[in-house]
């Protein structure tokens, strides 16, 4: 769709964005958030780094155990998002017993065991 053919009151997603990204205040905002993402994202990565390295096990160990190619377990490292069932198998890879995990609600503990999430993709 160009300017011309675009319904009146319509702006591209773009030029807004680059409408607002062009106050620098806004700006500097945005990129202390972009950087802040990509802190918990590196830090997230490392905590799996360090599980998998406290075990003595290397990518290409690990990936073995986990039946997947060294690059899967490279990207599960690095991505920021992952399924509980994903995460359990990972750890279980990795030698650990019974991982949880553990949020304190209303200055209560609640666990979460999940081995649960392991046997659930086969139901």
């Amino acid at each position: 769709m160009t300017d011309e053919t675009a319904p009146a009151g319509f702006e591209r997603g773009n030029d807004y964005l680059n409408e607002v990204l062009a106050d620098p205040e806004i700006a500097a905002d945005v990129a202390k958030i972009r950087d802040e993402m990509r802190e918990m994202d590196r830090l997230y990565a490392e905590n799996l780094a360090m599980i998998r390295r406290a075990s003595d096990l290397t990518q290409v160990q690990l990936a073995a155990k986990l039946g997947v190619g060294q690059a899967v377990v490279s990207r599960l490292e690095r991505h920021h998002d992952m399924l509980l069932s994903t995460l359990a198998d990972y750890l279980h890879a990795t030698g650990a017993e019974q991982p949880r995990i553990v949020a304190v609600l209303n200055g209560m503990e609640v666990e979460l065991n999940l081995d649960q999430f392991r046997g659930a993709r086969s139901a």
